[in-house]
């Protein structure tokens, strides 16, 4: 069976599986628990033009993914790319390209998605800290335009982030 290869920090981030998934063939390749410094730059090539093809493979199963949690709403997923020991992504099966686009209407997913989150980073032993990063645009280094939460933990997070 192929790698998984996930949304945002898959694309984007900075450890990159390499792996060829399902049907499509997709490749991606790269350092290994390493920034490569282009996430700037990728994110101000990405096209805000709706949810990126991957969002849709993996919400619809045709490209695997760790999936950790799901319900009608969301879906919650290891991301391939850790940028912490614990690192998994949160989204919202509705296509919302970014946190700066949710509407009133938005209100009560954007809740669940911040319960889900805090539950299964408790189910994943982050009982002692973890993140919710949200990246937002270009300026906000946002490279997959369909929104998701980042959660990270199982270390000592470092401040300031960026």
């Amino acid at each position: 069976m192929a790698a998984a290869i996930l949304l945002a920090a898959g694309l984007c981030g900075a450890r990159r599986a390499e792996a060829v998934a399902g049907p499509r063939r997709a490749q991606v390749r790269g350092a290994a628990g390493v920034t490569d410094g282009n996430e700037v730059a990728k994110a101000q090539k990405a096209a805000p033009r709706g949810a990126a093809p991957t969002v849709s493979w993996i919400l619809d199963r045709s490209l695997p993914a760790g999936v950790l949690y799901e319900d009608q709403q969301c879906l919650v997923f290891r991301d391939a790319a850790t940028q912490a020991p614990v690192h998994f992504l949160v989204i919202p099966e509705k296509p919302i390209p970014c946190i700066s686009q949710v509407e009133e209407e938005d209100r009560k997913l954007l809740g669940h998605l911040l319960l889900v989150a805090k539950k299964t980073a408790k189910a994943g032993g982050l009982g002692d800290g973890y993140r919710f990063v949200i990246n937002d645009g270009e300026l906000g280094a946002q490279c997959v335009y369909h929104l998701h939460i980042h959660v990270l933990g199982g270390r000592q997070l470092q401040w300031p982030p960026g």
